[in-house]
């Protein structure tokens, strides 16, 4: 996956071959934010003027601008993989929110 970041928002680009222009969408907002460019330069360009003016249209109603992750993650797992987990995070040394963190940094720096 190709991405790109602007004033801590990420984008995925991808490259549209039937209108022959890259194309951009932030990732990780509720509010669909896209935008495109036919070169790297005028995309860069493109997801600026984009997030300026989202930012800008928060500013206007009054409201906060959504983040991509607040640190806070709720998840649901089955009871014997929570028990498994917070035993491997005790028998280690650490809180199963520090052992999860570790665990989930790892996962999504991989390659997949």
């Amino acid at each position: 996956m190709n991405t790109m970041s602007c004033r801590g928002y990420t984008a995925r680009v991808e490259y549209d071959e039937r209108d022959d222009i890259f194309v951009g969408r932030v990732l990780g907002l509720r509010s669909i934010i896209s935008f495109h460019g036919k070169t790297v330069t005028e995309l860069k360009r493109e997801f600026a003027s984009a997030m300026r003016d989202y930012l800008a249209d928060c500013e206007e109603q009054g409201v906060a601008p959504e983040r991509p992750a607040s640190g806070k993650l709720l998840i649901r797992v089955p009871p014997e993989v929570h028990r498994r987990a917070l035993i491997r995070a005790q028998a280690m040394g650490k809180s199963l929110n520090q052992w999860a963190t570790e665990a989930l940094e790892r996962a999504a720096r991989a390659d997949g």
